[in-house]
């Protein structure tokens, strides 16, 4: 016989059962659910409108219902894949709409989810992107395929029968109507492209438009640039232009040909990924085992060679360097240095600024030089120093790009980039020449602090180093050439500036009491306009005094160098550079990089020159120094933020604000190698250790370099 008890639990049970049934029976459809509610999907007809279905999440799709009844109809369903893609809600649909929307992009459909609530909307997103995340990755045939061949590659047959059976692999005229690779359904990417999957049948549309165009070159910088943008194409157009090099029907004609100058140029432009790139090589090999001697296998073998050296691009090559690697040719680039002087050297895709320096100091016969040398971009109000592993290629694309847009003349120059022994230049050396020069610079820019005389006497020099001895017929160059002109306009307003002598009736007025005679706001409308006309009028007048000023003084300041230029008469043009450098030379910073910056400590724009061994503070056109420090009481150094370089020296702290922060760093990392891995001999017959220019940029100075 049951206890009494048992009788009891019995039946609670019974009852439990009896109310839990219905539920549990009525949610057998949603077995496997994660997550379901009520959300409006954007439906697409003649017009675009919202309704309202209950939406069903599992491990493997998206279903939506006509309600969450039992006997509900399914109205549609989004199979859930590793190449789905969830776009989450933004404020910006909120604000046009109303409503916070998500949008899961699936292979044959997608779906615009709204609801009213933010929360809603976000765990809609974290439970499906959640399924994405924890499915396997898809693989496309082609990539199995390419597996297949890696695996067999080493056995001919296999290899020749996986071509043969999969068409995928093969030359074909018709249309691509997906990927070769696997890409997220939807991921649109900016910059004007569609998706991801929409970009790479196009681009394999316009693959096969290269073999009618009558001029190949637009094409081939469109795909470059699409690679350039969108990253993952990289690997698929790599894909494509393989499967469009094997079994041609016609292999040696001008159409097909295209196909393999596009693939040099891509290999001199982009690198695939590992696995690509094994199937690249594995493809050259093979066409250049089946048809030696032909062009196939000199482009296979230029394209072997540039896969070596190449790195990824900064810029699409330009059309001259497209032409040049469509027929497996070097460009020529032209190198100035200072004066008019100036060397063509042959380039690769691949040259870096290094190799041009040092094919530059052969040319010019520098390779025993102490003293170092860069490339610098320059144009006639600007200059900017190349990194040494930047690429010539690149450089020159810019440059193109630059004078098509703005008409400004960009070219490359090779100067001094570190003044390490200026003792052993010799006088009739070019590398004395390249001193002189950018010496000039320095003084024409006013980075030279000199009295007025001193800075005469230079331009004087200057000229008779130009021109010889002075004539009357010899074509002069501009004042702004030889001499300083932020001196002349401080001049100029410092005297426009200083008090006149005011009129005694105007004293008078000035003296007397304001009176209101009129109450306020008469007359105004009528007088505003004729106030605003009396200052603008006074304005223009203003600016003509300035005008007619500069012109007297540039007139003056002319006529004084002139005269000193006829006192060099008999000067030689090396004895004319030797007085200019001495001259130079008497400034106790002379060899330093200056920067333009400020400090806590003081109001005004400061210098901080970064000499051979030390470290200087000057006033910006004073020659004495405010502090100096030698490296060996710099404790530290390094970035303090974005736009501030710090210097720990004697126990304080120096916070120096300048916008050349990178090419600070690189100036003080250059000096100390030079002057702590210097035997102690070369120190001291180097006085005058460090660049007369800027440095190139670095990008690791942003920890402190501890010297102690």
């Amino acid at each position: 016989q049951p206890q009494k008890w048992q009788l009891w639990w019995l039946c609670a049970a019974f009852n439990a059962y009896a109310i839990i049934w219905p539920y549990f029976y009525k949610s057998q459809k949603y077995a496997f659910c994660l997550l379901k509610g009520w959300l409006l999907r954007e439906v697409r007809g003649n017009w675009i409108k919202q309704r309202r279905y209950w939406f069903v999440l599992t491990q493997d799709s998206l279903d939506y219902y006509t309600g969450p009844e039992k006997g509900a109809r399914r109205l549609g369903t989004l199979v859930l894949t590793n190449l789905c893609s969830v776009i989450w809600p933004d404020k910006q649909t909120y604000k046009e709409t109303g409503y916070w929307s998500i949008t899961v992009y699936g292979r044959k459909h997608c779906y615009r989810l709204y609801t009213k609530h933010f929360n809603e909307a976000v765990h809609w997103a974290c439970a499906i992107q959640k399924i994405i995340d924890s499915k396997s990755p898809v693989e496309t045939p082609t990539q199995l395929l390419i597996r297949d061949i890696e695996e067999n590659k080493f056995n001919p047959e296999v290899v020749e029968h996986i071509y043969q059976h999969n068409p995928i692999l093969k030359y074909t005229q018709g249309p691509l109507y997906a990927p070769l690779l696997p890409f997220p359904y939807g991921n649109h990417s900016g910059k004007g492209y569609g998706s991801v999957r929409e970009e790479a049948v196009k681009l394999f549309n316009c693959l096969q438009q290269l073999e009618s165009a009558r001029e190949p070159v637009p094409i081939i910088q469109g795909v470059l640039q699409t690679c350039l943008d969108l990253r993952p194409l990289r690997d698929e157009v790599y894909c494509q232009l393989v499967k469009q090099t094997s079994y041609t029907p016609s292999p040696n004609t001008a159409a097909h040909l295209r196909y393999w100058q596009l693939l040099t140029c891509m290999s001199c432009t982009f690198l695939p990924g590992p696995i690509v790139l094994k199937y690249l090589r594995f493809h050259l090999k093979r066409i250049q085992s089946q048809s030696p001697e032909s062009e196939m296998d000199n482009y296979a073998s230029f394209i072997s060679e540039a896969l070596e050296k190449t790195k990824c691009r900064e810029c699409v090559p330009s059309w001259e360097e497209i032409q040049m690697l469509m027929n497996r040719q070097e460009m020529l680039c032209t190198v100035h240095y200072p004066g008019p002087g100036s060397c063509q050297l042959y380039i690769s895709s691949h040259t870096t600024a290094n190799e041009v320096v040092r094919r530059m100091q052969e040319k010019l016969g520098l390779q025993e030089s102490k003293n170092t040398f860069a490339l610098y971009e320059q144009n006639a109000l600007w200059e900017q120093p190349v990194t040494g592993s930047a690429l010539v290629a690149d450089i020159l694309t810019r440059f193109e790009k630059v004078t098509s847009e703005s008409k400004s003349q960009w070219k490359l120059c090779f100067k001094l980039y570190c003044l390490l022994d200026a003792d052993s230049i010799s006088v009739d050396s070019i590398e004395y020449l390249f001193l002189f020069e950018q010496c000039h610079e320095m003084v024409v820019r006013g980075q030279l602090p000199a009295c007025e005389e001193d800075l005469q006497a230079l331009a004087a020099l200057r000229l008779q180093s130009l021109m010889g001895d002075f004539s009357t017929h010899a074509p002069c160059p501009p004042l702004d050439e030889l001499f300083p002109g932020h001196m002349l306009e401080t001049r100029v307003l410092m005297s426009l500036s200083a008090p006149q002598d005011v009129p005694p009736c105007q004293v008078a007025a000035q003296g007397c009491p304001t009176t209101q005679r009129f109450h306020t706001g008469l007359l105004a409308g009528t007088l505003w306009s004729h106030t605003a006309t009396a200052v603008h009028k006074q304005k223009v007048e203003q600016d003509m005094r300035l005008r007619t000023r500069l012109k007297e003084e540039a007139a003056a300041v002319m006529t004084s160098i002139l005269e000193r230029w006829k006192g060099l008469a008999g000067y030689s043009r090396r004895d004319s550079m030797a007085a200019y450098l001495t001259i130079a030379r008497q400034w106790s910073g002379f060899g330093c990089t200056l920067y333009e910056s400020s400090t806590g400590s003081f109001s005004q724009k400061l210098w901080l020159g970064v000499a051979a061994t030390s470290v200087s503070l000057y006033k910006q056109g004073e020659s004495e120094a405010l502090e100096s420090f030698p490296y060996g009481q710099i404790c530290s150094y390094g970035v303090s933020d974005s736009n501030t370089f710090k210097i720990t020296a004697g126990g304080r702290d120096l916070l120096f604000e300048t916008t050349k922060i990178k090419i600070l760093g690189k100036t003080f990392l250059r000096n100390i190698d030079v002057l702590f891995s210097s035997p102690p001999h070369q120190e001291q017959i180097m006085p005058f250790i460090g660049p007369l220019c800027l440095h190139l940029p670095t990008h690791n100075t942003k920890a402190l370099c501890d010297l102690s």
